[in-house]
């Protein structure tokens, strides 16, 4: 039995998880939820036994210097609560962490023994992957669930995918068997520029999660940072005239796609959020944040020893868009986002897919 001393009664809890690695395109899921553990302010309660989870040589520990004490920060998972205010108070528990390496079914149980001690009503995951779409455009988002009943009730798409998969569906199936309602919302990430950060696709997640929690979050500079990243690209893109032809062959796909679709939901919710934006007003207001071209936001603009940052080359339409262990499906619609890759969450394959990790890559992301 997990025992949690100093965590109050919660209201309403909703678990939101992120996991760096091969399901974090772009590092935008694990900074969403980062966003949201900084804006509210998160308490940390809980962190899992390192030990257990992570091969160190993988995901190294850091050494950092403390008042001249040196300190070592291993990596994990941690879990922290936020109260959100408002007319209807709720509390969120914010999950954090890198892909595990090893004991991945003890890992989904320990995460929903705390959700079962907490009172967890939803657990919504949120992923990012790689695909076959413009930056030019909105970042496609899909919520699955392995739950018919649930797809039903909120409006999500059934996943119906077969394949390897991650932490994230591995973390959705355990939910679901143990009973507990459960989503993954997915981000599609341009292939062609894939370096994080990338808030436009941190910035969509966070706008699919805030109506499917019915909750409004505080965004602070992510649009700024958005358009700052988005402006970034189109300059970069604009210097390579192979890169210019094929970001024009992928908007052509994704509008000849969409244009079925362009029925009044999606116009309805984006005006919803812009009356829910208009009528919160308060300290959670957005920040009026600003983003130059230096900024964090495009920090792969920056010019280094060897010239200025590119994004690698695109492939080109008649290549295998999965020629590298982390290229996308190739989506052009958010429904093929979910259904090509987002839809993780119905494999039961193991970690063990053969496919590197680039977990190591954010060794020190959980100092925070």
């Amino acid at each position: 039995m997990i025992e949690l001393e100093g965590v109050p009664e919660l209201i309403d809890p909703v678990m939101v998880a992120a996991f760096e690695g091969w399901n974090d395109a772009g590092d935008a899921a694990s900074t969403a939820v980062a966003h949201l553990d900084k804006e509210w302010k998160g308490e940390v309660f809980a962190a899992l036994d390192a030990e257990d989870y992570y091969d160190f040589q993988v995901n190294r520990p850091t050494v950092w210097l403390d008042a001249g004490v040196r300190k070592i920060t291993w990596p994990t998972t941690r879990l922290s609560v936020v109260r959100v205010g408002g007319e209807k108070p709720r509390d969120l528990v914010l999950v954090r962490g890198i892909e595990p390496s090893m004991r991945w079914r003890s890992f989904c149980n320990e995460l929903l023994g705390f959700a079962h001690e907490l009172g967890v009503e939803l657990v919504v995951i949120l992923g990012a992957l790689l695909g076959d779409t413009p930056h030019t455009r909105p970042v496609p988002v899909s919520g699955v669930t392995s739950d018919p009943d649930l797809a039903r009730t909120m409006d999500l798409e059934e996943t119906k995918y077969e394949g390897p998969t991650g932490i994230v569906g591995i973390l959705q199936e355990a939910c679901t068997h143990a009973g507990v309602p459960a989503v993954s919302l997915w981000a599609a990430v341009p292939h062609y520029v894939s370096q994080p950060p990338n808030p436009k696709a941190t910035l969509a997640l966070l706008n699919r999660l805030e109506d499917l929690i019915d909750l409004r979050i505080p965004l602070g500079e992510l649009p700024e940072d958005a358009r700052a990243w988005q402006l970034g690209v189109d300059q970069l893109a604009a210097e390579d005239s192979e890169v210019a032809e094929y970001v024009q062959t992928l908007e052509e796909a994704r509008d000849t796609a969409e244009l079925p679709e362009a029925s009044g939901e999606a116009i309805a919710r984006e005006f919803e959020r812009y009356l829910r934006r208009r009528d919160g007003g308060g300290p959670t207001a957005q920040a009026g944040g600003h983003a130059t071209e230096g900024g964090e936001s495009a920090s792969f603009l920056r010019d280094g020893p060897a010239g200025r940052t590119r994004p690698p080359k695109p492939l080109r339409p008649d290549t295998d868009a999965d020629a590298g262990p982390d290229a996308g499906p190739g989506t052009d619609s958010a429904r093929d986002a979910g259904s090509a890759s987002g839809s993780d969450s119905a494999a039961d394959t193991g970690p063990d897919t053969g496919r590197d990790t680039d977990g190591d890559s954010s060794e020190d992301s959980s100092e925070d």
